[in-house]
């Protein structure tokens, strides 16, 4: 999940100064780390601790109030007792990549998927594009062919992924949907060729950067391997982490590896 969480911080400069090139500084002054990471390390908790995926939303959501939440999460994360709210958000999908790095079948994946996605985000497309990146994620550790990758997400989704980025750049803005962020992120992996292509890929499509620049990183640590992400991008990634997220970070890495 690494991956996903420095894709996050790479894009977070992007994300309000949307670009149109692939040629950008990886790391910027302000990089930093956003909702997506804080979210995403809170469902690696609670795999690690006791699979109440509400319970450490909630929790680590709070901790972690300036993160940059959209408004009508910030008020469920604000409730006394917050309910779904029937969400299509793509915040269902940029925080589920430790559920497809840490179970080891399609149904049990697709299942958790769901229920990270349910607490909040419980409208179809919410929960659809939750499936979609943590199935997109599992095949990429397991069957490691893009083709099958594609043809699977496609036919169990209904996305479009027989497009590249090429093509969806020029026209492409910035959309919070699921449905306008989870095929684009997912092609912006499958039309790469390592790690660093993949994120500077999700962000030069121009939209919410950190988000797809954090669902495509996750594809891409899946697939490339965990030594496919440079020391040194990920000295950067842990200097702008809390000491917090980087330990429950670290915790996860090291029980379920990429590379296992």
């Amino acid at each position: 999940m690494i991956g996903a969480i420095a894709g996050d911080v790479i894009g977070s400069v992007y994300e309000h100064h949307p670009i149109k090139t692939k040629d950008f500084p990886l790391f910027h002054s302000q990089s930093r780390f956003t909702d997506d990471s804080v979210l995403t390390v809170a469902v690696a908790k609670a795999i690690l601790e006791d699979g109440d995926y509400r319970k450490w939303i909630l929790e680590m959501g709070r901790r972690y109030p300036d993160a940059g939440y959209g408004g009508t999460f910030i008020r469920w994360l604000n409730s006394n007792d917050p309910e779904p709210y029937n969400s299509w958000g793509n915040g269902s999908a940029m925080r589920v990549s430790p559920v497809g790095f840490a179970f080891d079948t399609i149904e049990t994946v697709l299942a958790e998927a769901a229920r990270t996605a349910m607490i909040s985000h419980n409208h179809p497309e919410g929960v659809k594009g939750a499936q979609a990146t943590a199935l997109g994620i599992f095949l990429a550790r397991t069957v490691q062919d893009k083709e099958i990758i594609r043809k699977e997400v496609s036919d169990r989704f209904g996305y479009n992924l027989n497009r590249t980025v090429e093509e969806i750049r020029p026209s492409y803005h910035f959309d919070v949907s699921c449905q306008g962020t989870v095929p684009e992120a997912i092609i912006a992996f499958l039309d790469s060729d390592s790690y660093e292509d993949t994120v500077r890929n999700a962000v030069s499509l121009g939209g919410d950067s950190d988000t797809l620049a954090c669902i495509a990183g996750g594809m891409a640590e899946a697939y490339y391997g965990s030594g496919s992400i440079a020391p040194d991008l990920l000295d950067k990634v842990k200097a702008a982490l809390s000491v917090e997220l980087w330990q429950i970070t670290a915790q996860f890495c090291l029980k379920y590896a990429s590379d296992r």
